[in-house]
């Protein structure tokens, strides 16, 4: 039976809730994460070092990424940035660090244990322009047109509903705002049990699309200047896979050479346009013939 959206949502909350217990040293040495049922394939296998990033803070690091999206979010001193997934506040704190004190971030998470251990983590830090809200990033709890910058840390694959988490992005973001989001995509097709796999969604494989599926989608929310900023191969190892396929699947997998890559994009909400991709003048007007 197929797993519906809020099934899906429930699993990964559980999982991330049981991770936000845990340290970056545990889900890393564990078999893939909490629970060691591979819930997080991506803190054993996908994760970047984020040592070398100014504004690092260890305890915010849980190992949870694919890739260092804020390393490439072009951040400036005083914008408002949104972090979409924002776990302990990990990108947070490395974002703040660019924004400065004179900038505002925004972390959003849906699981209540990691908003929780987000502010923990800012309060320990003294940091008062960072805030953690609670919120499902299909529905942001956000104004529109307020960010400056959004990021994402392996978050979007997870999302039932990617061309609502992508449109959310897009009225979050002010007119000539951009994002740089770090997510997995495919190249070729999943055997069917690593798609049916709950376990590897909440792990980021089985969530994720066909990489041309998901530039069209952020194309379809209106984003302009889509370009990847880093693509790298990931390598699942056999003794995982065998968890989900037999020798024959595994052998067909190894044959079709499916690729599983982390890829961080970079586009841009177009000068001049509303959060809904209406065109705008400077004073608020409409151009004519572009507003109901």
């Amino acid at each position: 039976m197929e797993t519906s959206a809020n099934q899906i949502k429930e699993i990964v909350k559980e999982k991330y809730g049981q991770i936000a217990e845990q340290s970056y040293e545990q889900n890393a040495t564990s078999c893939c994460g909490a629970s060691c049922g591979c819930a997080t394939v991506d803190a054993a296998i996908m994760a970047e070092s984020y040592e070398q990033l100014k504004g690092y803070h260890a305890d915010a690091d849980l190992g949870l990424g694919c890739g260092l999206p804020t390393e490439f979010a072009m951040i400036k001193k005083g914008d408002t940035v949104i972090d979409l997934g924002s776990g302990a506040g990990n990108d947070c704190f490395v974002a703040r660090f660019a924004t400065g004190a004179e900038g505002k971030v925004i972390g959003i998470d849906m699981t209540e244990k990691m908003i929780a251990k987000a502010r923990m983590n800012a309060e320990k830090l003294g940091y008062h322009n960072v805030e953690f809200r609670l919120g499902d990033i299909e529905h942001l709890p956000v104004t529109s047109n307020i960010a400056d910058v959004v990021v994402s840390n392996c978050v979007m694959n997870l999302v039932p509903n990617k061309a609502q988490a992508f449109a959310e992005a897009f009225r979050v973001l002010k007119p000539g705002g951009h994002f740089s989001i770090s997510d997995i995509v495919l190249d070729g097709q999943l055997p069917a049990g690593l798609q049916k796999s709950a376990e590897m969604y909440a792990g980021c494989v089985s969530g994720a699309i066909q990489r041309e599926a998901y530039l069209s989608t952020i194309r379809e929310a209106g984003f302009t200047n889509i370009k990847i900023q880093k693509d790298k191969a990931i390598h699942i190892p056999d003794e995982i896979l065998r968890e989900y396929l037999n020798e024959n699947e595994l052998n067909d997998y190894h044959k079709n050479r499916i690729g599983i890559h982390s890829i961080t994009v970079y586009a841009e909400k177009p000068t001049g346009t509303d959060s809904a991709g209406n065109l705008v003048k400077k004073d608020g007007c409409c151009e004519p013939g572009c507003c109901n």
